[in-house]
Parts: structure tokens; C-alpha cells; sequence
């Protein structure tokens, strides 16, 4: 593996999570792996899991580790081409990303979508400008549109708690009273439209979307008609593609409560954290013994060092 900004990178889906399973049984197996190479993690945003589980992943491998926000540690990064550097900008990536490189064997990268330029969102001019110019793998550590890290920690924990061999899981929109980006749903959907799964998609209209991203997955308008019968609910919310960045409706009536979890097959309850408790979902259902979304935040470092494994290996 070269790079990690999507599922498009990855050569075998079964292979790695497979890899991730294995990890986590024996987390400092391939610590050799790591010895005297240093991972660059780059912070646009703020995090919690990704940021802790990432280095710990690394330090497993038996890497040095070295943590930037950009814009608070840093310079401001200018990302655009042949601009006139006269406002709050003192660096241009073209530099930055080249010297980060120098220092770095691989980089990290995390850069939230700003919701008001669609084109220039989906242009993932981030990420794209670091694999341009920094000349070591990037890794995604969430983008404009995608989050592949957590998509792959999502496969590791379905491979988990599956009961059947073709678990049928769910990914519904959930109310949120703030703008959020696309990026996990985008992703979520990529990565599980190649597993063997039944999978469903369930939103209010309005809420469809990218269908570049959405690929074959069925979409149901009704939330019960979704549930019924489901193994997995993954529950996100997301604004709206069409009129991007909008927030077109709050209706509660989303929330995932126990009455929609018992419409399931027993099925657990999963989100990407972190999460608007009473809004989104619940206490009853998040607390109750449906839920896995400590265990699919766990997951999220044997994600992380299944891909670093990878890319070390090409190294």
C-alpha cells in the first residue's frame, strides 16, 4: 500500500481487516516493522480517537511519533495554486508538505469539510495537494469526504459481532441540530458495498447522497421498513448534498430509540463517535447491551495499525 485517502487504495478488503484481527491479538508482533521511522500526524481539526488511537497504533509498530495543528503549532497553510500570498497565510503547502516529508517517513492528514463549496470540498484539495508535494504515503485521517480509518475499524467490528454469515446492516441519518459532513456516511457506504452484506441505507429525503459514493447500496425513505429484521444500525448524521451544508430538518422522530431497536434481529447498535446523547440516540439504547460503540472506538487502533503495517512493509 502506497497511500491511504480511500477503499480504492487498498488491495483486499478481507485481507486487512483479517490483518487488523491478528493485530489485536498480538499488537507488537511487527514492532521491527517501525524502528527508527517517525509518522507525522497533521491536525486541521480537532480529534479524539483518531488522534490517540493513530500514535498508539505507531508506537505498536515501533514508530516515532510527531503531532502538529496546523494553524495553533504551526504557520497558516495556503492549499491553493498560484495565489498571491498577501492575507493570513504565511506558508504555502508546495514548502510545508516537501519539508514535513524530509522529516517524516509517513504522514497523517486531517481536514474537515467546510460545508460551503461543494465542488471545492469534493476537490479534496488537501489531501490531494500533500500526496502532490510531500513525497512519503499520506495517510487519511479524515477528509472533506471521506473517512476511511474509521469505515475499516467499522468492517473489524462487524467481522466481530456478526452472527450470520451475511449480516444485514443498516446505515440511517440521525438528527442533528448542526451542520456535519458527509465524509463517514460517503465512506461508510464505499467500504461496505464491497462486503458481503445486506446493506441499506435509510434517510429522510432530502438527505440523499453523492451517488458516486453511494454506489448499489439500497435506499429505503422509511426508518421501521429499514430496522426490521437488521443485525447492525449504524447511525450518523449528515447535511444535506443537494443543498450542501444545509440542515434541512431536526426531526426527532429519527432518534434511535429501544422501540426501533427492538424492530431489529437483536441487533447492535454502532456509531463512529463522538455523539449527541437524547438527540441522536437514546441514554437507554447507547447505554443498553445492544450497544458496541466502545468496542467499534477500540477497533479504531487496530485500523490504524493494520494500514501503517502495510505501508511500512512497502518502505
Amino acid at each position: 500500500m502506497q497511500h491511504f485517502l480511500s477503499v480504492h487504495d487498498v488491495t483486499n478488503i478481507d485481507t486487512l481487516v483479517n490483518e487488523g484481527l491478528q493485530l489485536k491479538k498480538s499488537p507488537f508482533a511487527h514492532k521491527h516493522l517501525g524502528e527508527n521511522k517517525t509518522i507525522g500526524l497533521l491536525f486541521f481539526n480537532q480529534s479524539l480517537r483518531t488522534r490517540l488511537s493513530t500514535q498508539r497504533a505507531a508506537q505498536n509498530l515501533g514508530m516515532n511519533t510527531m503531532v502538529m495543528t496546523v494553524g495553533q503549532d504551526s504557520w497558516g497553510l495556503e492549499l491553493e495554486e498560484g495565489v498571491i500570498m498577501d492575507g493570513g497565510n504565511a506558508e504555502h503547502v508546495k514548502e510545508a508538505a516537501a519539508v514535513m516529508g524530509k522529516y517524516c517517513d509517513i504522514l497523517a492528514v486531517r481536514a474537515f469539510a467546510g460545508l460551503q463549496d461543494r465542488e471545492k470540498d469534493y476537490a479534496e484539495l488537501v489531501m490531494t495537494q500533500f500526496k502532490k508535494y510531500a513525497g512519503v504515503p499520506i495517510v487519511n485521517l479524515e477528509s472533506a469526504t471521506r473517512h476511511p480509518l474509521q469505515s475499516l475499524a467499522d468492517c473489524i467490528t462487524i467481522e466481530e459481532y456478526k452472527t450470520t454469515a451475511r449480516p444485514k446492516v443498516v446505515l440511517t441519518w440521525a438528527p442533528h441540530f448542526k451542520s456535519l459532513p458527509q465524509a463517514v456516511a460517503n465512506s461508510f457506504c464505499e467500504w461496505m458495498t464491497r462486503r458481503d452484506v445486506e446493506f441499506v441505507v435509510t434517510y429522510p429525503e432530502g438527505y440523499e447522497l453523492n451517488p458516486d459514493y453511494l454506489n448499489n447500496a439500497k435506499v429505503v425513505y422509511n426508518q421501521d421498513e429499514a430496522f426490521a429484521g437488521a443485525d447492525f444500525i449504524y447511525a450518523k448524521n449528515w447535511s444535506s448534498y443537494e443543498q450542501y451544508g444545509k440542515v434541512l430538518t431536526k426531526d426527532p422522530s429519527w432518534m434511535i430509540t429501544q422501540q426501533k431497536m427492538d424492530l431489529t434481529n437483536n441487533g447492535k447498535f454502532m456509531h463512529c463517535l463522538p455523539v449527541r446523547r437524547n438527540v441522536k440516540v437514546t441514554d437507554e439504547v447507547i447505554d443498553g447491551p445492544q450497544s458496541i460503540v466502545v468496542e467499534q472506538a477500540g477497533n479504531r487502533l487496530w485500523s490504524a495499525q493494520a494500514v501503517l503495517k502495510q505501508i511500512l512493509e512497502t518502505l
